[in-house]
């Protein structure tokens, strides 16, 4: 069974290693659908859809209205701090795949429901193209 609950956010990022027009700042209106496939419980549910939201709210207000950033882009850093804008940080290139695996780790470092068997996580850069992440809990 897979249950999924859609989540919408704005979010500025930038790609330097980019030969076009990505290396420059620049902003989507993302969107992630996230899915959880796994066993129903005895009542016929595999997680509560308030489950999902408290689950992963956190995690897209977060990014809501910010910066996001790769831990060794030192210049974009910088001037965000300076200007006192909201940044997010990750260990990868802000790509809309590595979005998507920070976005399925920081889930999967929640309390999750033992009948899980694992999570999917696309996010959608345009209303078109979408990067798609899965991982196994089990």
């Amino acid at each position: 069974m897979k249950v999924s609950k859609e989540f919408h956010w704005e979010m500025a990022h930038r790609l330097p290693f980019h030969p076009g027009r990505c290396k420059n700042l620049h902003g989507h209106s993302y969107k992630a659908l996230i899915q959880f496939e796994g066993e129903l419980d005895k009542n016929g549910m595999l997680i509560d859809f308030y489950d999902i939201f408290k689950i992963v709210d956190p995690i897209i207000d977060e990014m809501d209205h910010s910066i996001i950033c790769h831990k060794d882009d030192f210049e974009l850093i910088e001037i965000a701090k300076k200007i006192n804008e909201r940044i997010v940080i990750i260990d990868k290139p802000t790509t809309a795949e590595n979005i998507s695996i920070y976005i399925a780790e920081r889930i999967l470092n929640a309390e999750l429901p033992q009948n899980l068997s694992s999570i999917n996580v696309l996010v959608y850069e345009t209303t078109d193209a979408f990067a798609e992440h899965s991982v196994r809990i089990k």
